[in-house]
C-alpha cells in the first residue's frame, strides 16, 4: 500500500528561478521552557512546471521524489492570488 505524501500550505516568497518557487511555511510551536507560542518559518523550494506562481500567492505544496539538489516539493494548487 502506498503511503500518503505530506502537504503544506505556504506563501511564495521568490519566483526568480525558472520552474521553481520558494515557499515559506509558517507554523506555531510552543517554547519548551517558557511555554510561549512562537512562529517558526521554514522555506522550501517547490517545482512550478507552468511558472504560474508569483510572489505573495498562497499555495499548497506536496512532497515528491528529489527533482534537484534542494527541490523535493511540487506546487499542488494555487489557493489565493
Amino acid at each position: 500500500m502506498r503511503e500518503r505524501k505530506r502537504s503544506m500550505v505556504g506563501r511564495v516568497v521568490s519566483d526568480k528561478m525558472d520552474k521553481t518557487v520558494v515557499v515559506e511555511v509558517e507554523r506555531l510551536r510552543r517554547h519548551p521552557l517558557y511555554k510561549k507560542t512562537m512562529r517558526v518559518k521554514k522555506r522550501f523550494k517547490a517545482h512550478d512546471a507552468t511558472n504560474a506562481c508569483r510572489v505573495g500567492y498562497m499555495v499548497r505544496i506536496k512532497e515528491s521524489r528529489p527533482l534537484s539538489r534542494e527541490k523535493r516539493w511540487v506546487v499542488e494548487e494555487i489557493l489565493k492570488e
